[in-house]
């Protein structure tokens, strides 16, 4: 760079700086919240409602509505069915990644909740178990972009500091769902002989209906990028920029597959993914089985559907908690370490009691430290990933792996083992003690990588002037720093913090 390039760089760095002391951060942050999360939480809810989603709730309400009767289901065939689900939905998280950012949000999440609406219609019409086969994997394939890709786009636009916060209420709403859907089946049930099908059909209807129309009109309303922001004023764009820039050490935002290759030989990217599979198989088959465990402690069909519903909005509450604590200590793992020894007791209660009332209370703490976990890995998993492209990357790496652990899900709640399902509770408890011990060595090891980044800079005398020389390093940067502990907000963004907490 010659010094006329130098100076007008210069020049507009200054033009920003002056802009963004006209700016409320807090303003900006609100702005976002009230255009972003609220729309992107709908799409969740509506994806984690939807029977072949995350959360499987209407799956399971379904299953105890009559489909394995009307399709002749015997042995672990429904299980065979959610399970193949998961590998096309594993397997394309990173080429969806890659997508969104190609083709652009607006454009590529639409496109997906149209194709999962459509096949959701046709499952309401599948008589045998290989049709009910294929369209479980057609909707893993239509869903596998949803939630990684809402992740990875809230984290284009929200600093490394708020965005447990913001990404507590996005996934909340997949424990809000199991409410919704609980209701929602508890009433669509009632429909059954309408038109000449069956109860479980109108589910997949009725939901298939509402997801395309939702998908069109987030065609017309969702914003792309920060850069593009039309809802911003021009200052308050640039001081997002600027911020998000100075937030990653002014890592790259380049589409370049060398930052995806990084990206698959981290070894970081291996132990969250760890981490979010013990997560996945007891949060999955909490999510998908919950309708069965509560039938297995006493409880008719017909009342399960309705208690679902609490464990469920504890679940959204304590993940909102949790989130907003996150980032006002700014820790991930002592969160996800609290988050895996709750549902530890949860299952422990499931597994050691024969008194309905008991056991239903454990599936409320279990619950309540479920969901929160996601939360925090998939928080900690942005936070330690620098550059956009090695972002989504690390974020679909993490949710495939991950996501791997709800195919064991699909098979550790067996009819055989009822109704006290004794081996899936103790698969889940054993979850809970590996994921505690993860976090733990997670927590350890970005500590040890910043304290060893520290400690060079301070050798080379390295200082965050010299951010733009390091910015194709990405998250190797000496001056980046990893989401480790409590001191990370300080290490990160001092000046920032009386903003956001």
């Amino acid at each position: 760079m010659d010094s006329s390039d130098e100076k007008s760089a210069h020049t507009d760095i200054l033009e920003v700086s002056r802009a963004s002391d006209l700016v409320d951060p807090h303003r900006v942050l609100r702005k976002l919240d009230w255009r972003l999360i609220p729309f992107v939480s709908v799409l969740y809810l509506l994806a984690y409602m939807s029977p072949f989603t995350l959360n499987r709730g209407p799956t399971g309400n379904a299953k105890i509505a009559g489909l394995i009767t009307d399709l002749h289901l015997t042995g672990v065939e429904f299980n065979l069915t959610s399970a193949m689900f998961f590998i096309p939905y594993c397997l394309l998280d990173i080429p969806s990644n890659m997508a969104l950012k190609y083709f652009k949000p607006s454009r590529w999440i639409p496109f997906i909740m149209v194709c999962w609406g459509v096949v959701l219609l046709s499952m309401a019409f599948v008589k045998t178990y290989h049709e009910l086969m294929i369209t479980r994997v057609l909707m893993g394939a239509a869903e596998s972009g949803l939630f990684p890709g809402v992740s990875f786009y809230l984290c284009l636009w929200y600093p490394r500091y708020a965005q447990a916060q913001r990404l507590s209420i996005f996934v909340s709403a997949s424990s809000l769902a199991g409410a919704f859907g609980g209701l929602l089946a508890y009433a669509i049930e009632h429909m059954n002989g309408v038109g000449g099908l069956a109860g479980w059909s109108w589910i997949f209807i009725l939901e298939g209906i509402l997801t395309i129309v939702v998908a069109t009109l987030a065609s017309c309303y969702m914003q792309d990028f920060p850069e593009t922001a039309t809802f911003l004023t021009p200052a308050e764009r640039d001081w997002l920029v600027q911020a998000l820039r100075e937030d990653t050490a002014a890592s790259s935002k380049e589409f370049n597959l060398r930052y995806l290759i990084q990206a698959l030989r981290d070894p970081h990217a291996y132990l969250l993914a760890a981490m979010n599979f013990f997560i996945v198989v007891p949060q999955f088959a909490f999510s998908l089985f919950l309708p069965t465990i509560i039938v297995g402690l006493g409880y008719s069909s017909l009342h399960a559907q309705l208690l679902t519903i609490p464990p469920s909005i504890c679940g959204c509450i304590c993940t909102i908690i949790f989130g907003t604590v996150s980032d006002k200590i700014g820790a991930r793992g002592p969160l996800l370490l609290l988050g895996s020894l709750l549902s530890l007791v949860g299952y422990v209660m499931l597994l050691t009691t024969e008194v309905p009332v008991v056991g239903y209370i454990g599936t409320i703490i279990a619950a309540a430290g479920l969901y929160p976990s996601s939360v925090c890995n998939l928080a900690w998993t942005s936070g330690n990933a620098g550059g956009d492209i090695k972002r989504g990357a690390m974020i679909a790496i993490v949710g495939g792996i991950g996501n791997s652990g709800a195919i064991a899900s699909s098979f550790i709640y067996r009819q055989k083992d009822s109704p006290r399902y004794i081996p899936g509770h103790a698969t889940n408890i054993a979850c809970c003690c590996v994921l505690a011990i993860l976090s733990s060595i997670g927590m350890f090891e970005f500590w040890r990588m910043n304290r060893k980044k520290r400690a060079y800079c301070s050798k080379e005398g390295i200082d965050s002037s010299r951010y733009e020389e390091f910015a194709e390093l990405g998250d190797r940067s000496p001056l980046y720093r990893y989401v480790s502990q409590y001191t990370f907000l300080l290490s990160i963004r001092p000046d920032f913090t009386r903003y956001t907490l």
